[in-house]
């Protein structure tokens, strides 16, 4: 079993419904030998119930199947195994929905080797970093659910065309730490930007390979600059605009548009390499200036800034149509 898709019997027992755990408690007093255990009162019950460590879940996690896929050094494509993934539904209003993915726990190296073409050195040293499980959302933030919630739509490309699926852009990070406060004030979860190493586990989900598909990418995986292909891969087209999400295969763990798109912002403050980086999936927050880290590539860059090592930055009141972000949630309260 790959390392990318070996956490599914982990998450479905850590995931387990705080309904399905108590069920079973309860048909553990039934079934008990002892009478007087049989007729535990309810309280004691639901007291033995809330002693358990079980993870704090009001909603079951709903599943979904997909098709990964997988490309050669010249970007042929292939079809990987089907794989299933656990998500939970946020309702945001006016009919806009999030969906957030199951994101397991797990190790992984970081950045990029010194034979990878096209890396920086920004992207180095490689070292392992341990990642909690998490949620992330299966999309970037759309337009529709950003009108949802903070009741405006920043974009540049919402005049040229109807769809709500595409990507909000020209947010800013401070937009986005906004955005996900006054997610955090309607849900009761704490939202928030992922930190660089999760967004980067999240995009490799569990390859080691310049991108998730394999040694290269094309136009009909990623929306990129199809003018500037990377490796051994043909030139193709560029669209010269966002794309809605979703409409390209998705990586081992069930989440679109990783690479290309709109570049999406982490938590982290900027550092000029990983020396002294948490190892921890922690977000870096040393530093003496305000600009933050950019992740994944966007529709109108070269294929290399696809790379899943791949990292800019920008400064945190900065927006522009190619940058977006996608949400993070590591709990869910009591209180949803």
């Amino acid at each position: 079993m790959d390392q990318g898709y070996s956490w599914t019997a982990n998450w479905q027992q850590h995931l387990k419904s705080p309904i399905d755990k108590g069920l079973e408690l309860i048909l553990s007093k039934l079934l008990a030998k002892d009478i007087q255990q049989r007729y535990q009162s309810a309280e004691e019950v639901l007291r033995d119930f809330q002693s358990q460590s079980t993870p704090n879940f009001i909603q079951t996690l709903k599943r979904f199947d997909f098709d990964p896929v997988t490309v050669d050094v010249r970007g042929n494509i292939s079809s990987g195994q089907r794989r299933e993934a656990q998500f939970f539904s946020e309702n945001l209003g006016s009919g806009a929905t999030l969906d957030m993915v199951a994101i397991p726990g797990g190790s992984f190296v970081m950045g990029s080797p010194n034979t990878e073409a096209g890396r920086s050195n920004n992207e180095g040293l490689q070292r392992t970093v341990n990642i909690s499980p998490f949620f992330m959302g299966k999309y970037p933030v759309t337009q529709a659910q950003y009108q949802a919630l903070m009741g405006n739509n920043p974009s540049h490309f919402k005049g040229l065309f109807k769809s709500k699926q595409l990507p909000v852009e020209q947010v800013s990070w401070d937009e986005a730490v906004k955005f996900c406060r006054k997610l955090s004030e309607k849900t009761g979860k704490t939202y928030r930007l992922p930190s660089e190493a999760e967004w980067e586990y999240a995009c490799r989900a569990g390859t080691t390979t310049p991108f998730y598909f394999g040694e290269t990418i094309t136009p009909d995986l990623v929306n990129y600059d199809g003018n500037y292909p990377y490796g051994c891969a043909p030139k193709g087209l560029y669209r010269k605009q966002t794309t809605d999400v979703g409409s390209f295969p998705p990586n081992p763990f069930g989440l679109y548009d990783m690479q290309g798109n709109v570049w999406e912002w982490c938590s982290d403050k900027w550092h000029d390499n990983y020396s002294g980086a948490p190892t921890d999936g922690s977000s870096w927050e040393t530093g003496t200036d305000n600009k933050r880290v950019l992740r994944g590539g966007s529709w109108n860059n070269h294929a290399l800034y696809s790379r899943s090592a791949d990292r800019i930055n920008r400064w945190a009141n900065d927006g522009c149509w190619d940058r977006g972000f996608r949400v993070a949630v590591a709990s869910v309260s009591s209180s949803s």
